[in-house]
């Protein structure tokens, strides 16, 4: 990484669940201080129980959601902890990786 472009390092996580979850997984990022996320919903993907189509016209808690959040690594410990035990009895994705930002303030 080039020291001049004065980028903060952070932690990325993304979770790919069924839209029935969302409440909780918000619920949670809430409750270890992520002050905002995205959340992408009819995600399409190819997984262990097969392939999910996105755009299902009339129920979005039968869709695959993507959510992701960026903070500092010292709060993302606790989110871990929280998704590691939510995903163990419910089918999902997480991905966690280090990223940079330019304006770590809005992470904090």
């Amino acid at each position: 990484m080039d020291e001049t472009w004065a980028l903060t390092k952070m932690t990325r996580v993304e979770v790919v669940v069924g839209g029935e979850e969302i409440p909780v997984l918000t619920e949670l990022l809430s409750e270890v201080g992520a002050i905002g996320f995205t959340v992408v919903s009819n995600v399409s993907g190819l997984g262990h129980s097969g392939y999910h189509q996105g755009r299902l016209l009339f129920n979005d808690r039968n869709a695959l959601s993507l959510i992701t959040v960026v903070l500092p690594a010292d709060r993302a410990g606790a989110l871990l902890d929280g998704l590691r035990s939510l995903l163990a009895h419910r089918s999902g994705v997480l991905l966690v990786s280090d990223t940079w930002v330019s304006r770590p303030e809005y992470f904090q």
